[in-house]
């Protein structure tokens, strides 16, 4: 069965739609504002779900209101974003090295974010919003280093990967000698912000993170012809009229900001934007960039991985880093024996 169909639209545009993968993308659309419904439920006070849809409504009481609107739903609209953020970052990086492994996670850019959020933690004792602007600053600084340090007549595949390795590893020495130079107090709130966590998110990180999305992500998908072209090669890309090294630069540049972004919301929450790509790509089965599922399976990953820190272990709440962070280790354990077998690495 084909699952590749042209729409022509009413003024002559020709666009050509992969079915299964749009089938998956609103599948896992559904699976992801399920697990939210689900999630604003949740809590010392329980909600049933019609009465969180109706609340979502403007149609619930105003105790259900409070709760939803001000308490909870700013929780799961960031846990949301961030996943989305993650899940698309990942797969433009794995994308662009044409690596399963070329993600945030392994290429450093978290480690990055989490070296800024230290800096204003440790030296300055700052603000959360100043936490904030320094994981974003911090990975920034991380990604123009890193594609400082990987472009030799352009940015590829495992030159991009090994570099990533070593200033991940560079980063997490810095923020190793960080943490030892700082008092308790400081220490113990850089500990809990490393671990990454959605606890007391309200909209202060909700609209930042939001119009950040709005403008990166249509640029993402503005550039998505020439991301497909890339995969086949750069000297095909040119030959069919890519400017490669400007789309590639744009694309990484989003990813940055998505991840930086991202990790200044919530914490270095690890493994989603690994793991996330690569889950869409097996269920779609399309070698392509896969953006939207990504994007999809993040948030959708995300949001499952917060209501399973809360409500899985009794009583106890772990932050959401600590269980994405068991998953995507066993997942990627699991990438690992597999690349290996087929003789990739």
């Amino acid at each position: 069965m084909k699952t590749n169909r042209a729409v022509r639209t009413p003024g002559g545009l020709s666009l050509r739609v992969d079915v299964r993968a749009l089938l998956v993308g609103v599948l896992l659309l559904l699976v992801a504002l399920t697990a939210s419904v689900v999630l604003i439920g949740t809590g010392d006070f329980p909600i049933p779900a019609a009465d969180v849809v109706r609340t979502l409504l403007s149609e619930g009481d105003p105790g259900q209101e409070f709760i939803v609107t001000e308490l909870r739903l700013p929780r799961v609209l960031v846990g949301l974003l961030v996943g989305a953020s993650l899940g698309l970052a990942g797969a433009l990086f794995q994308s662009v090295s044409r690596n399963p492994l070329g993600s945030p996670d392994v290429l450093g850019l978290g480690q990055g974010a989490t070296a800024g959020a230290l800096v204003m933690i440790v030296l300055f004792s700052g603000t959360a919003q100043q936490v904030a602007l320094g994981a974003l600053a911090g990975g920034l600084v991380t990604g123009f280093a890193l594609y400082a340090l990987a472009w030799k007549r352009g940015v590829h595949g495992y030159r991009l990967v090994l570099v990533g390795i070593g200033v991940s590893a560079i980063v997490t020495a810095v923020n190793g000698y960080l943490l030892t130079k700082s008092d308790i107090v400081d220490a113990a709130r850089a500990v809990v912000w490393m671990t990454g966590s959605l606890d007391g998110r309200d909209w202060d990180q909700v609209w930042p993170l939001l119009a950040l999305c709005a403008v990166l992500v249509p640029l993402v998908l503005a550039n998505s012809r020439g991301l497909r072209m890339m995969e086949m090669g750069d000297d095909v890309s040119y030959a069919l009229g890519v400017r490669v090294e400007r789309v590639r630069l744009v694309l990484m540049l989003s990813a940055v900001l998505l991840t930086a972004s991202a990790t200044a919301a919530s914490g270095p929450v690890g493994f989603v934007a690994l793991t996330a790509p690569q889950l869409a790509r097996r269920l779609t089965r399309s070698p392509g960039p896969n953006l939207m599922p990504s994007m999809c399976m993040g948030a959708a990953l995300l949001v499952s991985a917060d209501w399973v820190s809360q409500r899985a272990f009794g009583t106890e709440q772990l932050p959401v880093g600590v269980v994405t962070g068991v998953v995507g280790g066993v997942y990627l354990l699991w990438l690992l024996v597999t690349e290996r077998r087929a003789g990739r690495i």
